[in-house]
Parts: C-alpha cells; structure tokens; sequence
C-alpha cells in the first residue's frame, strides 16, 4: 500500500494477514480462498480489497512478509548468542522445542512449501530469510572458532531444514534432533578446543 495507514487500519491489516496465515498453514495454499479469509477474519469485501488492492496475490505476498518474520525471532536471543558450547545447546532446544510445539502449523513449512513454489514473488522473501539465518549461524561457527564457518552454517541450516522437513511429514522429531546433533559437532568441538 502506497499510503500511510491509521493505527486502527494497520490493525485490521495485521488481523487479515494473521488469519489468513492461520488459514494457509492450516488448509494449504491452495484450499484457502479470499471468502475463507474473510469468514475467518470478520472482514468486508472492500475492506479485504482496500487493504490488499491487487487481491489474493497481495494478500499471499503480504503472508509470505509475516511468516518469514517470525521464524528468526523465534530463535532469540540464542541465535545472535551463538558462539560458545553452551549458547549452541541453548539455541538447539530452544528450536526444537518450538518445532515441536507448532507441529504442522510451521510458519517455515508455509513459506518454503506452500507459498514460495506456487508464487515466484514470495521467493527472494524465502531467500532473504534462509541467507539472514545462514549468516547468523556463520557468524557464530566463525565466534565458535571452526574451520570452515560457512560451510558450517550451511550443513546446521540443512540439518534443521530437513529435520523439520520430515518432523512435517512424520510428527516425529527425532530426525530434527539426530540431524541438529550431527550438524553441530563441528562448533562444539572448536569451541570447547
């Protein structure tokens, strides 16, 4: 939207993407439709189109922003700690503590299979968020004093990327975990050095 809105409006904004978060995470992309957005979120027609004017591909835009905004904080304050051993538990329990708790309903999982595939303009919002984390968990294997900090942010991303993959697919999370323990070795052991 090209003009400012009022406090009351940023709100009614804000409700509209989070429901329709809600919706996509819950039914797919693909079985969610602006009447459903609407019944969920109590919202007008011309309220829906005032806020998102070029319709369904603003309003999936416009998810796309508030999933991937919420899936680094979610690591905080452990992410921006990494470094030492312990700061590298901390932020493995804390993500698979809260992968666990969303189970199917992944912000992650709504962007990268749901939204990203089907919408060539939420991709560089995929990838802008995959390259912050990367360089966040670069930034502590590099503090963590490993070998090869870029490679190692690469393989930690991957590791939680395809646990999650298959906590989705599964509702196990073991593979998160067995995946987030091999993918550490590297920085626990430089850093205990």
């Amino acid at each position: 939207m090209s003009t400012a809105l009022t406090a009351k409006g940023a709100a009614t904004r804000d409700r509209i993407v989070a429901g329709a978060a809600v919706l996509l995470r819950e039914r797919g992309v693909d079985e969610v439709s602006l009447d459903d957005v609407r019944a969920a979120t109590a919202t007008s027609k011309s309220q829906l189109f005032h806020y998102f004017p070029a319709g369904r591909s603003g309003l999936l835009l416009a998810v796309a922003e508030h999933e991937a905004s919420a899936v680094l904080p979610d690591q905080e304050p452990h992410l921006s700690s990494l470094g030492p051993p312990e700061s590298w538990v901390a932020w493995r329990d804390a993500v698979i503590a809260r992968y666990e708790a969303q189970g199917t309903r992944c912000p992650l999982a709504a962007l990268t299979r749901q939204l990203a595939p089907s919408n060539p303009e939420v991709r560089p919002i995929v990838s802008g968020l995959l390259t912050t984390w990367q360089e966040k968990l670069i930034e502590g294997a590099r503090r963590s004093g490993a070998a090869d900090p870029e490679k190692t942010g690469l393989v930690i991303l991957a590791a939680v990327q395809g646990g999650v993959g298959i906590l989705l697919a599964t509702g196990d999370s073991t593979a998160l975990r067995v995946a987030l323990d091999a993918a550490l070795v590297e920085v626990l052991s430089a850093a205990r050095g």
